[in-house]
């Protein structure tokens, strides 16, 4: 990293260290709720964070080679684990390792070219018992609304600092009735220019469905294998279904 852009990572690491920090004051019961929420459709599990600070912004350096933010949903079951506290380690992280792994083309390793960053720090077992959290209590409610805003602001002004592409992965609650639509709301004004036009910064994010269960390898194979795309390479493959995805769920 230059080190303008070395600044902007670390302005976004404490920034983001410190908002983890206070909501983890802020919200010292939430570990009932959470466990409350998973009961319906999860086996029992420890919960030791509630709000998951990603322990790997503290090993990167300015040496190091950022190529990608990638955003994914929510820290879960392994994510929060004390010996982890770390974004994408479970079977959706592991999918996406072994996907860069054998495409070297894209030049990036998942865990040493990538910063991980979630739509909120905000753990559940599963995505979809944010929104139990959220309707069964109100200061849920306002964490998950307010960690979504601010971390997709954070989230802007990093990407607009660094020369790097930003993958949202899952989108399924980006749309409708989702929980995530404050965040894709205050991430598209983040890039919005006071004169109306996005920044140029827009340009390099893309939006792909989720790792888990195949989702991704599954919707760019079925992409790329249509008779106009099989001659195209994977790059270009990646940033046609990856701006198609995003112009559906943002509009832009």
């Amino acid at each position: 990293m230059t080190q303008t852009e070395w600044k902007s990572f670390t302005n976004f690491r404490d920034e983001y260290k410190e908002l983890c920090k206070k909501w983890s004051a802020s919200y010292v019961n939430l570990s009932d709720l959470q466990r409350e929420a998973s009961l319906k459709d999860t086996p029992p599990y420890p919960i030791e964070n509630s709000i998951v600070y990603n322990t790997d912004y503290d090993k990167i350096t300015e040496n190091d080679d950022i190529r990608l933010i990638v955003i994914g949903d929510n820290p879960g079951k392994e994510e929060q684990l004390n010996k982890n506290q770390r974004y994408l380690v479970g079977q959706s992280g592991r999918i996406a390792e072994g996907f860069f792994r054998r495409n070297p083309e894209l030049k990036t390793d998942f865990r040493k070219n990538a910063i991980i960053v979630n739509k909120t720090p905000v753990h559940t077992a599963k995505t979809a018992h944010l929104k139990y959290l959220a309707k069964n209590n109100a200061d849920a409610a306002t964490l998950i609304l307010e960690s979504q805003n601010e971390i997709a602001r954070l989230t802007a002004e990093l990407h607009k600092a660094l020369d790097a592409e930003l993958w949202i992965v899952g989108y399924a609650e980006l749309k409708g009735r989702g929980v995530f639509i404050p965040y894709r709301d205050t991430l598209l004004n983040c890039y919005k220019e006071d004169s109306g036009v996005m920044n140029d910064a827009w340009n390099k994010v893309f939006l792909y469905q989720h790792f888990s269960m195949n989702r991704f390898i599954v919707d760019l194979k079925n992409f790329s294998e249509t008779q106009k795309n099989k001659d195209k390479t994977l790059s270009e493959n990646l940033k046609e279904i990856g701006t198609g995805h995003r112009k559906e769920i943002f509009g832009v």
